[in-house]
């Protein structure tokens, strides 16, 4: 295999859960630059629509369900629908998942299990469904979306930082049970990500200084910056190529070098 073919991904069917906008959507946008097929899911219509139009807008062939990955004959049927409409699929990125930013104690138990089930139990359902199809046809990649709380605390997201824990061990579970089928499972933590729903925290202040938080992770972040979308398309391409087929379980940190990092002194 040469080097540029080994992070190819021509003829690969990719579905990416939550596909519709920011870190799937990059993703995704990656993945049809390597010349795989796109399909992506998420939980209405209205979001679909909108991701089927953000598709379209860049140029790039795509198809889209609605899918609530929390529910297991709703992610069996939309296996189906795919593989008629693309093709098997040789790559799963668990990208779907929730935040509540509320403190523990203030936390209903409803509310947590909510958090659990779309980023915990998702994508044990959809891992669980793809992998006979993935064993059949010789194997497959499995791309969690983690996140430095799958490693560190912090106040108001128990609930999150809990799955994201579990999904990392998933994540090592999954290489360790199918990795003799040449199926790989690795994570990706993003770090802090320039997102529209992070801009109000990186807006300047009436006397042009950062916002509080702004402030806080450029300072814990070597790179003394956020990372955005596009920082995480070269991670994602070589975590579903062929260039990444003796790596699994492994979960590669895009954060800057936050978690190295123990800060200045003060």
């Amino acid at each position: 295999m040469s080097f540029n073919n080994a992070f190819s991904l021509t003829g690969k069917v990719a579905w990416i859960t939550g596909g519709s906008y920011g870190i799937g959507f990059a993703i995704a946008q990656a993945y049809h630059e390597a010349g795989a097929k796109i399909v992506f899911n998420d939980i209405n219509q209205e979001l679909v629509d909108k991701g089927l139009a953000s598709y379209k807008q860049a140029g790039i062939p795509v198809h889209g369900y609605v899918c609530d990955v929390t529910d297991e004959n709703a992610v069996r049927d939309t296996i189906t629908k795919i593989e008629k409409d693309a093709g098997a699929i040789n790559i799963l990125v668990n990208n779907a998942g929730i935040i509540k930013r509320i403190p523990m104690t203030e936390m209903s138990a409803a509310d947590f299990r909510k958090v659990i089930d779309v980023d915990l139990n998702a994508p044990f359902i959809v891992s669980k469904a793809v992998i006979p199809s993935m064993i059949k046809n010789g194997g497959g990649k499995i791309i969690n979306i983690c996140s430095m709380m799958s490693e560190l605390g912090r106040e108001t997201v128990s609930a999150y930082a809990a799955a994201k824990g579990g999904l990392k061990m998933l994540t090592r579970n999954i290489a360790s049970e199918y990795g003799e089928f040449n199926i790989q499972c690795n994570g990706i933590g993003p770090g802090y990500i320039e997102t529209p729903q992070t801009a109000p925290l990186r807006e300047r202040q009436k006397d042009g200084s950062r916002h509080p938080f702004d402030q806080f992770i450029i300072s814990k972040t070597p790179a003394a910056r956020w990372g955005n979308t596009d920082d995480l398309k070269g991670p994602a391409v070589f975590l579903a190529s062929g260039a990444s087929d003796f790596v699994n379980g492994h979960i590669l940190y895009v954060d800057g070098g936050i978690l190295a990092y123990i800060g200045k002194q003060p």
